[in-house]
């Protein structure tokens, strides 16, 4: 669960910091809190800052294989990182200086193992092969879905608005229509909306009839991964443009190119 859970963070646009903590009045032990960092965090965390660069497990991480697996923990739990709760200045103090982060953080997850501490007393038992049982080993697992929507934020975004990582934003594609109410612009902003449906994408329509500088900003602020500006100047050459939130460029190109591009 503790790599899966970095890897789940990853996957959402998130460098998650597994910390030291306590597992609260339910009990248990191995209690680590998930901890992004962001200045707006509810509470003060300590770590080396070694883990800011630490590579996520990848994709293909073999969750069948045991010692792998306690082979990556080893390593993202070899370095100090504790919440306020679970400080130890003593121990804090023998990182070097300049590997010492202090910052605020915002909890999205919590896993800790509480073993046979329940099972036990309600004799909730599993078979173990050949008639034998076992008492059930039992651990606690949680994300904080409506933490999440505000780490996401605090981690991607800029002067402008949101920048939605792909995996989690509300849409992939916002086309906005530059001249609402003209034939072309119509027409061409509907057939993309369709054909971008039909491949599976989720998009936006941005068919108010409002300024173009204002449904740019608007864009921004919503901060969809990606934007079609769909005007008359650009449908005279055949061509549409498409921005990608993250960064700010923008590509000039047929509506055909724009579909293959958007619906992978």
């Amino acid at each position: 669960m503790f790599v899966a859970y970095l890897r789940t963070f990853a996957r959402m646009g998130l460098k998650s910091i597994p910390m030291r903590a306590e597992s609260g009045p339910i009990g248990g032990n191995l209690s680590h809190e998930f901890i992004i960092l962001a200045s707006t965090g509810e509470s003060e965390v300590f770590c080396h800052k070694d883990y800011l660069d630490l590579p996520v497990p990848a994709a293909d991480v073999n969750f069948d294989d045991i010692t792998g697996l306690q082979g990556i923990v080893d390593k993202w739990t070899a370095q100090y990182a504790a919440t306020s709760d679970m400080h130890d200045a003593a121990a804090y103090a023998q990182v070097p200086a300049d590997a010492q982060v202090s910052a605020r953080g915002i909890e999205v997850g919590h896993i800790f193992y509480f073993g046979t501490k329940y099972s036990e007393p309600m004799k909730a038992v599993v078979a173990t092969g050949a008639g034998g049982e076992a008492p059930v080993h039992m651990g606690s697992y949680g994300i904080g879905p409506s933490r999440l929507v505000a780490a996401i934020i605090e981690a991607s975004h800029d002067e402008a608005g949101i920048i939605w990582p792909e995996p989690v934003a509300p849409f992939k594609v916002a086309i906005l229509n530059l001249k609402q109410g003209d034939a072309a612009t119509d027409g061409a902003c509907e057939q993309l909306y369709r054909d971008l449906t039909a491949k599976g994408a989720e998009v936006l329509y941005d068919d108010l009839d409002e300024r173009a500088g204002g449904k740019f900003a608007a864009a921004d602020l919503i901060g969809l991964p990606w934007q079609v500006m769909v005007g008359p100047r650009g449908l005279a050459e055949g061509k549409v443009e498409v921005k990608k939130r993250a960064g700010g460029s923008r590509e000039m190109m047929s509506p055909a190119a724009a579909l293959d591009l958007l619906s992978r």
